[in-house]
């Protein structure tokens, strides 16, 4: 499989990288089944949060035998620094990791959600810190809906992320503002070596959640 750099971080990912959402609400015969697939098509890139349902338990007989072979990466949907050490403490024995390549915040919509998450006493001092004791080595940020690129725009303007997860399809594209602001995202991400993950590539209509 095709692999790009993904920006400063320096690894080569798999153009497509195995969303464990999938495996929220799936039996582990099943997640067994979906993981040797995403090992035999050579992906080797994982993305995973503790709110995915189950997807932490279903991986977690695998990782011992796959993480010295994917680029792991998590997130929390937490704004407050203490539930976002909360989250990440949970995560991390839920899936037994000792550790992650990159750690994000996950599903910042508006600019009051990334207020929140950047002012002090906010996620990002839990994240900050969790880079300082090794637990992750790169730091990102996600996100769904119209506003998005403005949003991740701004972010990146007030802290130096290292990678950026964003909605990029034809539907969404339609709407000019939105391509705009997709565009001047890129341009400013690429400008800075951050790496650049893109979701809902395949989606059919709306902006998704």
């Amino acid at each position: 499989m095709e692999k790009r750099r993904l920006g400063r971080t320096g690894h080569e990912s798999t153009i497509v990288t195995f969303g464990a959402a999938a495996l929220r609400s799936v039996s582990q015969e099943l997640s067994d089944v979906a993981v040797e697939q995403m090992l035999a098509a050579g992906v080797n890139h994982v993305d995973i949060a503790p709110a995915y349902g189950q997807a932490l338990e279903r991986l977690k007989p695998w990782l011992p035998k796959i993480r010295e072979r994917v680029f792991l990466g998590c997130k929390t949907e937490t704004r407050i620094y203490t539930e976002a050490w909360a989250d990440i403490r949970d995560g991390m024995q839920r899936l037994g990791a000792a550790e992650y390549d990159l750690f994000q915040l996950h599903g910042l919509t508006t600019m009051a959600e990334l207020d929140a998450a950047l002012m002090k006493g906010g996620a990002i001092d839990a994240l900050v810190e969790m880079r300082a004791q090794g637990l992750t080595k790169w730091l990102g940020i996600t996100g769904h809906g119209p506003y998005i690129p403005k949003v991740q725009l701004e972010a990146l303007k007030r802290f130096d992320f290292d990678t950026i997860m964003f909605p990029v399809c034809a539907a969404m594209y339609k709407n000019p503002e939105y391509r705009e602001d997709a565009t001047a995202l890129l341009e400013y991400a690429s400008a800075r070596d951050v790496g650049i993950q893109t979701l809902k590539m395949v989606m059919w209509g709306g902006y998704g959640t």
